[in-house]
């Protein structure tokens, strides 16, 4: 059981960020925002970094899945099977890689160019001791939570039986995203430390679960004969929110529902009553007390939560529940009672207690297995998406928040206002934020739609400043990030001077801004409209 990082994780979840990846980018450890700070600097004195990067990025666009978590996982898998750099090839036939990470090693080719021309091992070695030191923290309370689990089942502290069991730490990746793979007889685990975390900075309930898969699945496995006899249980989750798996492998069903009983067993409250510094009958008394009432609690919160599993789908986790409290009677380990509890199971009365419950609509997730991971949208992140959506004055109480909160990204904040700034005709203040934004942010893509901004208004300006405008594009230009949007948009303002668009049916007219609401500015370009379409980049 090892807790690691990984140089070929590092530059692979780099050059996703490097891309475009800022899933929950706010409550990641500070390395990330550094390495990207530093990254950008590097991109823009370097000509051969953004042009490899560029050709990395394409690589990356084209192969986008729709789910985010899916996304990234794909380049996860990869990496795990990768020799360190400046190398970064498969140590296995690319026949035997796993068939998420066989889609994209084709990036092989453009990372390690990528990595030589912006130079990753240099930041690896520069931001060793943040890694190291995340490493360090999570290790005393993972090592804590295994061993408790182990005492738990009775299980032995120390055993080596051939089968790895690997936790993973990459500050790079989102926080809120656990990526868990097994490969062969190994468990390897891909979490991200969340540094808005007051204690652990990682998500132990879920590692615990995926050590519980690791510890369990082959104690259910060796007991497959006893399938075909369980089988009909399945016929009582046919309506459950669960995945198909579920429905169609009592294997997997009897193993998840094992792990949540097991998981329900082990819960307790916060904050238990604290024994008395002096031992007086009165004062023994009064703990004996407190230390009753937190015990009730304990299980009423315990049996509430058999009782959410089971109605998420998940009907044997009752049954497994009375099973370990004999078990823990007993005194005997999980290895021994395994067989009793699956031998000894009364399939038509656990089928008829599966056809008695009322099934919520929503199931918990498994992390072991690849799954939709709906990304919560907040901060900056939902400002832009509000001022899409054109909800003005909610995306700019967001944007004038964030402006004021020291962990947050004041240079977007302000470009976002300059935006809205622009919907409402308010061309000098956003003459002056863009301006504003250039010097408190060193993303890319912010410096360079800036720059785009600025040379529009300048383009547009009752008495034009097109020489003016003309530097703005070329700063563009020579700030861009990897999007192609970036670029047609930048070499349109080159090209020729922007005007603003008309709506469809409206007589032209000189404009000087979008007054009246409409997206035009939009640095996406999914939300312009009408007359206004970007020039083609130029080749």
């Amino acid at each position: 059981m090892t807790l690691e990082t990984s140089e070929p994780l590092f530059q692979l979840a780099t050059a996703l960020n490097v891309c475009g990846y800022d899933a929950d980018l706010e409550s990641s450890l500070p390395a990330r925002a550094e390495i990207r700070a530093e990254l950008n600097e590097t991109l823009a004195s370097s000509e051969a970094a953004r042009n490899s990067r560029d050709a990395l990025c394409q690589y990356i666009r084209a192969h986008r899945q729709a789910d985010s978590g899916l996304d990234v996982g794909q380049y996860v898998s990869l990496s795990l099977y990768l020799s360190p750099p400046p190398e970064l090839t498969p140590n296995v036939d690319e026949t035997e890689l796993p068939p998420q990470a066989a889609q994209v090693v084709n990036v092989l080719p453009l990372l390690r160019q990528f990595s030589t021309d912006a130079n990753l091992h240099y930041f690896w070695i520069k931001h060793r001791a943040e890694y190291e030191a995340a490493v360090n923290r999570v290790h005393d309370p993972m090592t804590k939570m295994i061993l408790d689990t182990n005492i738990f089942l009775h299980e032995p502290v120390s055993s080596y039986d051939g089968r790895r069991f690997l936790v993973l730490l990459e500050p790079m990746l989102s926080p809120t995203q656990t990526n868990a793979r097994i490969y062969g007889s190994d468990y390897i685990i891909v979490t991200s430390p969340d540094n808005r975390a007051a204690g652990v900075p990682i998500r132990l309930d879920q590692i615990r679960h995926i050590y519980l898969h690791y510890v369990i699945e082959p104690f259910v496995y060796s007991r497959g004969t006893a399938m075909e006899r369980i089988q009909p249980v399945l016929r009582g989750v046919s309506d459950a929110p669960l995945d198909f798996i579920y429905k169609s492998d009592a294997v997997a069903l009897i193993t998840e529902c094992l792990i949540k009983a097991i998981e329900a067993k082990m819960f307790v409250l916060d904050n238990p009553p604290a024994k008395p510094h002096v031992h007086t009958r009165e004062a023994d008394m009064a703990y004996m007390d407190l230390k009753a009432a937190y015990d009730r609690s304990n299980d009423a919160e315990r049996a509430k939560l058999v009782s959410i599993d089971e109605t998420q789908g998940w009907v044997l986790t009752g049954y497994f529940y009375q099973a370990l409290s004999v078990m823990g009677k007993n005194g005997d380990g999980l290895r021994d009672e395994i067989a009793p509890m699956i031998y000894g199971m009364d399939v038509g009365r656990e089928l008829q207690h599966a056809r008695e419950i009322q099934f919520s609509k929503t199931a918990s997730v498994d992390p072991l297995r690849p799954h939709r991971q709906p990304h919560t949208i907040e901060g900056l992140d939902l400002a832009e998406m509000r001022l899409q959506q054109g909800h003005y004055d909610e995306a700019a109480t967001i944007a004038e928040k964030a402006e004021t909160d020291p962990k947050m990204d004041h240079g977007r904040a302000t470009y976002l206002l300059a935006r809205l700034d622009l919907i409402h005709g308010q061309a000098d203040a956003a003459l002056e934020g863009f301006t504003k934004t250039l010097g408190q942010t060193k993303d890319p893509r912010t410096l360079a739609w800036a720059h785009i901004y600025l040379g529009r208004l300048y383009d547009v300006m009752a008495e034009p400043h097109r020489d003016q405008a003309i530097i703005e594009y070329k700063l563009a230009l020579a700030n861009r990030d990897s999007a192609p949007d970036t670029k047609a948009a930048a070499e349109a303002g080159l090209k020729k001077p922007f005007t603003a668009p008309q709506r469809t049916g409206q007589a032209p007219q000189k404009a000087t801004t979008d007054a009246d609401g409409d997206k035009d500015f939009d640095p996406t370009g999914k939300a312009e409209k009408d007359a206004y379409k970007p020039e083609p980049a130029q080749k």
